[in-house]
This record gives C-alpha cells, sequence and structure tokens, in this order.
C-alpha cells in the first residue's frame, strides 16, 4: 500500500498518512488493512494505536480525508477544471451532478459518518461542522456565475506578487485550506473531510458514487432529448445553479453567522448521530438506493436499526466505564488527598499554634464540595442507565441516549474536570 505523506499532527501522538490514489473498492479494502496493520505494530511495541475520533477534550481530533473524483476506463479526470475551466463543458456538466447530488443528499452524507465517537469531532477543533456544504473557491464560483446570469466570465489574476514585475508569476493556490468546509473542491477532485478516523470508507463512497449516478441519470435524460446539445447544457447548468447554488459556502463552518445562515437556506444540521440516522429511512433515501439496487427497503431498516444499536451501545459502555472511573479512581483520590490536607493542619496546627491554615481549609473545603457534586452527578448517571430499559423503539431509545445519558455524562465530566485540576496527583 503505497502512502506519499507520513508527518506529525496537531494533538500529541497524531500522525497523518496520505495513501496514493486508487480505484474506491481497492482504496477501502487498503485502508482496512492499513488500520489493521498499525494496531498490530503498535502492539508489537508495547504501544495501542488510538483510532478513536475524540480521545482529548479542547484538542484536534482524528478524521479521514476522503479524496473523491471520477474518471473514465481510459483515465480521464472528470473533474479536472484544466486551465480554461470557463470553456470545459465537460468539467462543468460533472461539477453542477456533484453540486445537485450534495443538495439533495446532504442527510445521506452526514448519515455515511455518523457514530458516537465522531460526533465529538465533528464541528470542533479544525474538523468541519455538522452542516454539510461545498467549497468550491472564487474562481470556479466566478465562472458558473457568470453561466447563471448569462454574463461573460473575465478571469481575474490570481497570481501572487501582482506588481512586483521583475520576478516571474506564482500562482496562488486556490484550494480550501481552512478545514472547516465538509465537501471541498481540491483541484481535480472532492475532499470530503467529515469521515471519522476508525471508520471504513466504504459507506461514504458508496453515498458519494450512488447520489452522483442519479443526478448524472438526470442530467442523461434530459440533455439526450435535446435537438440543441450545447444550449440545453448551458441551460442545464443555469437550472442546476438557481436550485442548488444554496450548498455551495466558501466561507468560514465554525462561524455563528455561517449556522443562521444555513438555517435560512434551508440547509439540514443533524449534530447528533441519533439526528442524522432518524433519516436514513426516509421514503427518498429507500427509493434512491433501490433504483439503484444498491440496498433493499429491508436492508435500509436493518442498517437503521443496527447503527440506532451500535450508538446506544457505545454510548452506555462510555457511561458504565465513566462511573467505574468516577467511583473506583477519582473519588478515592480526591478523599486521600483531603485526609492528606488534614492531617498536615493537624500537624502544622501541633507545631506552631498560630500557624495560618487557611489555603489548605479553602481546599479542603472546595474538594469536599465538588465530591459531593460528582457523587450525586454519578447517582444520577447511574438512574439515567436504568431509564433506558423503558423504551421499546430503537429510535427513541437512541434519542434518550443521546439526550438524557450523554446530557448527564456531559456534567458528571465538568466536575470531574474540575477535581482533577485542584487535586495532588
Amino acid at each position: 500500500i503505497t502512502a506519499k505523506t507520513e508527518h506529525k499532527e496537531v494533538a500529541p501522538g497524531q500522525h497523518e498518512l496520505a495513501p496514493v490514489y486508487t480505484t474506491s473498492n481497492i482504496a477501502a479494502d487498503q485502508n482496512q488493512l492499513t488500520m489493521e496493520m498499525m494496531k498490530k505494530v503498535a502492539e508489537r511495541h508495547g504501544l495501542v494505536c488510538l483510532l478513536h475520533e475524540k480521545p482529548f477534550a479542547g484538542i484536534n481530533g482524528s478524521g479521514k480525508h476522503n479524496n473523491w473524483s471520477i474518471t473514465t476506463n481510459t483515465g480521464i479526470n472528470l473533474l479536472d477544471p484544466t486551465d480554461e475551466p470557463n470553456r470545459n463543458t465537460m468539467f462543468l456538466l460533472f461539477l453542477c451532478a456533484v453540486i445537485k447530488a450534495v443538495d439533495e443528499h446532504q442527510d445521506l452524507l452526514r448519515i455515511s459518518v455518523a457514530s458516537a465517537a465522531n460526533d465529538h469531532r465533528l464541528g470542533a477543533n479544525e474538523a468541519p461542522p455538522a452542516i454539510v456544504s461545498m467549497y468550491l473557491g472564487d474562481e470556479l464560483m466566478a465562472v458558473l456565475d457568470a453561466i447563471e446570469n448569462d454574463k461573460t466570465y473575465e478571469k481575474a489574476d490570481s497570481g501572487l506578487l501582482r506588481y512586483a514585475h521583475v520576478l516571474p508569476r506564482l500562482a496562488k493556490d486556490a484550494t480550501d485550506r481552512n478545514r472547516t468546509s465538509p465537501f471541498a473542491f481540491t483541484g481535480n477532485k472532492f475532499e470530503f473531510r467529515m469521515l471519522g478516523s476508525a471508520q471504513s470508507v466504504s459507506e461514504p463512497n458508496t453515498v458519494l458514487n450512488t447520489i452522483v449516478a442519479e443526478a448524472l441519470d438526470v442530467f442523461a435524460d434530459e440533455l439526450e432529448k435535446a435537438g440543441d446539445l450545447e444550449g440545453a447544457v448551458h441551460a442545464l447548468i443555469q437550472k442546476t445553479m438557481k436550485e442548488h447554488k444554496r450548498i455551495i459556502f466558501n466561507g468560514d463552518g465554525y462561524a455563528a453567522a455561517w449556522q443562521e445562515e444555513a438555517e435560512k437556506r434551508g440547509l439540514l444540521n443533524l449534530k447528533s448521530t441519533p439526528d442524522a440516522l432518524a433519516h436514513l429511512a426516509d421514503e427518498k433515501n429507500v427509493k434512491l438506493f433501490e433504483k439503484y439496487r444498491i440496498f433493499t427497503e429491508t436492508e435500509v431498516h436493518s442498517r437503521y436499526e443496527i447503527k440506532m444499536e451500535g450508538y446506544c451501545k457505545v454510548i452506555g459502555i462510555e457511561a458504565l466505564t465513566m462511573l467505574e472511573l468516577t467511583r473506583k479512581q477519582i473519588l478515592p483520590s480526591v478523599s486521600a488527598y483531603v485526609k492528606e490536607l488534614s492531617e498536615a493542619v493537624i500537624a502544622k496546627k501541633a507545631a506552631c499554634p498560630a500557624a495560618s491554615c487557611e489555603m489548605e481549609a479553602a481546599i479542603i473545603e472546595k474538594l469536599s464540595s465538588l465530591s459531593a457534586s460528582l457523587f450525586g452527578k454519578a447517582n444520577t448517571l447511574d438512574e439515567a442507565l436504568l431509564g433506558a430499559k423503558n423504551f421499546e423503539k430503537i429510535g427513541e431509545c437512541a434519542a434518550y441516549y443521546h439526550d438524557t445519558i450523554f446530557a448527564s455524562m456531559q456534567e458528571l465530566r465538568a466536575v470531574a474536570d474540575e477535581l482533577e485540576l485542584n487535586t495532588a496527583e
């Protein structure tokens, strides 16, 4: 399995590996083999290869950038804009097919990357937000805007050092570098950045291939009956832009203004896995998969059940682990430290009755209060876990795990973090 990039990343012990592209099926197999090999090699050296999407709060998580394009069987890249994208009709047509597909199936793209662990990562520390949008860059947007409005496209000078005439012209990188765009055009391909580090790339690529196939199918039906092919393509691009340009966003995906703007545009904001999976068995999605013989209706519903159950199990395991850590490690450690401080106060007073113990007393009081709070929140989480047994429908159960159990875990975590900052090792 060949790779062209290996380097350290932002988070501690985090590394990037960039395999060389190949066809979808082979790439998916190689990705699985790579993860398996990394785990085996790590274990051989007494280490653990952690593929979790967000192992640490407040710093970068781990994901996959799924670089995706379409080529013919003779190797022609249909998403290569060439030097004159405004004259490259084939490129513009396939680009519009992708725009249409992503806009119409935002839900499926979000579903394809949904997991309990990836929910922690999306929208945090360089990962794209949960809102699906596309980045095209200024040049392509100018080309499409000109076509949409029947104007003449005028290429802007995108070079660097434009006024230093004695130096050679340097091309400016037109690709998206801020990493907050979920689906960005990067030269001659799209980069789908929402994938979690532990997941298979098969499902996202299955969805991408299917939704773009559907868009191309619609385009083909329309163009095959056209008398004036060139005029029909121009009209089709115009129509696609008018109907689907809401999905295009070239700005900062983390900005609060984008959340508001996305809502105005009618874009989906499926923040959690249960929110996303609730749309998997929607009628339009079932029909799509059945039409192209990807899944039957029964298989779609089966996947819905399995994914929802998987989410519940992961959150349940994490909650039980959190309770065990709280009761067997955190609370005993804090109690031991409080005892140590109390004994220090007694010894200090015995040695010097006039000595001030204000600091020790303040810490003891704070830790005792936080410990009581942690103990109470642990009991609340315990009770919440028992409440999960009351649901028969898996969708309602998953929503409960997110809204009640996960929320309770967040509250417990906040108190535990505060205790950690105030307790000696």
